[in-house]
């Protein structure tokens, strides 16, 4: 049985891009369009990974992060932040004592073979 990625984006072009590279390389594929979302289908999913953009409209990828690790059933949930903002987010995010830091950080535009090399590392095929 292939393992489920919950693709968390905004914008329509990034979880059609995401979600094809992930089910080409053998993932099923959930997605959701806001914080709020993410966290329910992260619960009832359980999703092995989940893939997360930082700012999204009703409810900020930072919210739900800190949501995700609050919550007994989604805390081991590895999180891969994908986000066009700067690099000084991934300092931010890695400092804040409140949450534990993302499993990986990637900026877009996304360098599809270190995502899928990172996601493999992370969770297996």
């Amino acid at each position: 049985m292939a393992k489920k990625i919950l693709i968390v984006d905004d914008e329509p072009d990034v979880l059609t891009y995401l979600t094809i590279l992930f089910q080409d390389n053998g993932y099923d594929v959930i997605s959701a369009v806001n914080g709020k979302e993410c966290f329910e289908k992260a619960k009832n999913d359980k999703p092995a990974l989940i893939t997360l953009d930082i700012t999204m409209p009703e409810e900020s990828g930072v919210r739900a992060f800190r949501e995700l690790q609050d919550d007994s059933v989604t805390a081991n949930i590895p999180v891969v932040i994908i986000t066009g903002i700067s690099s000084e987010f991934k300092q931010f995010i890695s400092t804040r004592r409140q949450v534990k830091p993302p499993v990986a950080y990637f900026e877009k535009p996304i360098d599809r073979e270190l995502l899928i090399t990172k996601v493999k590392e992370l969770v297996g095929n």
